[in-house]
């Protein structure tokens, strides 16, 4: 047993025993987050019961919005006369209106004629409850201000709508009115239709001209996934994003400070927030020279909450109403794609120095369209992410055999090189002809070790597409693969009663292990020079922090890899040593045959 064994062995077995040692404390950690959230839900579940026995009937709407007819209701409810015969008049009472279509549940308040809840019908949690998307449902998203007249906590009456629960069946529209004495109002309307991704949304004024208005999504987005609450090493697969479309390409911004874009130049076609398997988009009829400023908020789950951000969007006012669509995308490729409206971007982007922003993200979309076939044919998604990888492996096959090949001419030749190395020591002419004559000798090209890299830097693209494609993709989401694989998109953690702290503060997982002596399997093969030897221990240790945390899909796309580079090796190898034996066998038996016929 040589030394890095030794080592390795130690190293492992100190990191198991420390990692028993702590064990307790993570998983006392692990047992208070899991009471709290337990708390949070039912606390939750209490207030939603009350709501419900507090809530009338849903009322069923049939009718198109284009022939409803509210009428305008003053701000305040008239009451009889008073002693005096003067009429009073009653404040309004706050009214929260919850709106059903068949993708969420929308509730506007009447407290600034905002929403203050926005529940998806897709993303459920462990527990079968749908998630609410505002990180703080008061604040909201959508108030609006002109000017220096913020409307955000004023009082709106709503128009000629007696329902607090409503389920569209077809179109409706729901209209809030904030008037004064003067004549002076804010008209906000918001129209829904069945099946539809957005919310139509027009604020419009009567009474006074405002030259800016400021569109506020105070509340932030919330992340529909489990939070990881312990620490690691690895990296983090959540997302928090401020998505814009500036016309030309998409940006996906994370930002650490109020930050401002589009404010001094450039034009727009959506703004909006982004979570790991959810966006949602504020849409301008057209392009827009509106200025978007992003800020976060200091509200977050727990400190591996990558935290989110208040939007403000400020423009001039073109005319005496603003209008734009509110649009909820759950991330699914397909379904945006065909919107076409960039919205695929919000998945995957890329530089645009290179073009990346067109070919890769065509190449991910590829590459998901490919893995839905397989999942169409036999309905596994591990089972479809093998065959995608085999056939990527396929297809690449004859770059890795050039690449192969390049590496083993260069190889045989060292020894030689060395020793022309050895011998012009101090004359760099003289050993720069001499190594070219070496590789016209063999018929080999001085660019032979660039050509070497080259196979790989193609193949490179197409391991990176797949590996972004398998760790954002909303298809794995609560997959199945097999046995104790229960979720593709989360560690495949099979014994929580011990953690490796930092590695596995979780639990242990199975898949990662696989994927190190794969991944040792293979370097061993390919590094054969013994100034890297320490690349045999250092890859595999590298891999194992990282997929430690992965996703399950993404390690067990990175594990069958390793087989088959491991199996395609052994063959190629097999066969050139066959062919090497025979051949130096031949020249044996002609040498041998030569001198006899001398004799």
């Amino acid at each position: 047993m040589n030394k890095n064994t030794i080592i390795g062995i130690v190293l492992i077995a100190l990191l198991f025993i420390w990692s028993l040692y702590n064990s307790s404390k993570q998983q006392e950690l692990a047992q208070a987050e899991l009471q709290r959230k337990a708390k949070e839900y039912a606390a939750l579940e209490q207030t939603r019961q009350d709501s419900i026995a507090a809530t009338p009937a849903p009322v069923v709407i049939t009718q198109p919005a284009a022939t409803i007819q509210p009428i305008i209701q003053p701000t305040v409810q008239a009451v009889e006369a008073n002693e005096e015969g003067e009429t009073e008049t009653a404040p309004l009472v706050r009214r929260d209106i919850r709106v059903e279509t068949d993708r969420f549940w929308i509730t506007l308040s009447s407290v600034g004629a905002k929403i203050t809840s926005i529940v998806p019908k897709t993303l459920a949690d462990s527990l079968e409850n749908f998630p609410e998307l505002l990180q703080n449902k008061e604040a909201g998203a959508l108030s609006i201000s002109f000017d220096k007249n913020d409307f955000s906590e004023e009082m709106f009456s709503v128009r000629e709508f007696d329902a607090d629960s409503v389920v569209v069946n077809d179109s409706i529209s729901i209209v809030f009115e904030w008037r004064d004495k003067r004549g002076v109002a804010v008209i906000r309307e918001y129209r829904f239709t069945k099946s539809g991704h957005s919310i139509r949304h027009v604020t419009r004024t009567e009474g006074f001209e405002p030259r800016q208005y400021t569109l506020s999504w105070k509340g932030g987005m919330r992340e529909t996934e489990e939070i990881p609450v312990l620490k690691t090493f690895g990296m983090n697969y959540l997302f928090s994003e401020v998505i814009l479309n500036n016309t030309y390409n998409v940006d996906r911004k994370t930002v650490t400070k109020q930050t401002w874009f589009n404010r001094d130049q450039g034009k727009a076609l959506w703004f909006g927030l982004r979570r790991k398997y959810i966006a949602a988009i504020i849409n301008f009829d057209g392009v827009s020279e509106a200025a978007l400023g992003a800020e976060p908020l200091k509200e977050k789950r727990n400190e591996k909450d990558p935290g989110t951000y208040a939007l403000t969007i400020v423009d001039n006012m073109a005319s005496d109403s603003v209008a734009i669509d509110f649009t909820i995308l759950p991330l699914n490729w397909k379904e945006i794609k065909s919107m076409d409206q960039g919205y695929e971007k919000i998945i995957v982007s890329g530089w645009e120095w290179c073009g990346a922003d067109k070919w890769f993200v065509w190449l991910c979309g590829l590459l998901l369209t490919i893995l839905n076939a397989f999942y169409g044919i036999i309905p596994n998604y591990g089972v479809a992410i093998i065959l995608l990888t085999i056939l990527i492996k396929l297809v690449t096959t004859p770059l890795a055999l050039k690449q192969m090949r390049s590496t083993r001419s260069m190889m045989a030749l060292k020894p030689e090189m060395d020793a022309i190395r050895a011998k012009t020591r101090g004359d760099m002419r003289t050993q720069q002809e001499e190594i070219m004559k070496l590789y016209a000798k063999h018929g080999i090209s001085p660019f032979s070790g660039f050509a070497g890299c080259f196979p790989m830097l193609l193949q490179m693209p197409i391991f990176i597409g797949l590996f972004v494609v398998l760790g954002r993709a909303i298809e794995l989401r609560k997959e199945p693969f097999i046995a104790w694989i229960t979720d593709l998109s989360k560690t495949d953690i099979v014994w929580s009663g011990v953690s490796i702290p930092y590695l596995m503060p979780e639990g242990i997982a199975i898949l990662p292990f696989f994927m190190v002596v794969s991944t040792w399997f293979q370097t061993k093969q390919t590094i054969t020079d013994p100034n890297q030897k320490m690349m045999v221990w250092m890859m595999p240790a590298m891999m194992f922090v990282f997929s430690s945390v992965m996703p399950s899909g993404l390690v067990l796309y990175w594990t069958v890899s390793n087989v088959w580079s491991i199996a395609q090796y052994m063959v190629i190898s097999r066969k050139n040593d066959k062919n090497k034996g025979a051949k130096t066998d031949s020249k044996v038996v002609d040498a041998k045959i030569v001198k006899k016929k001398k004799k």
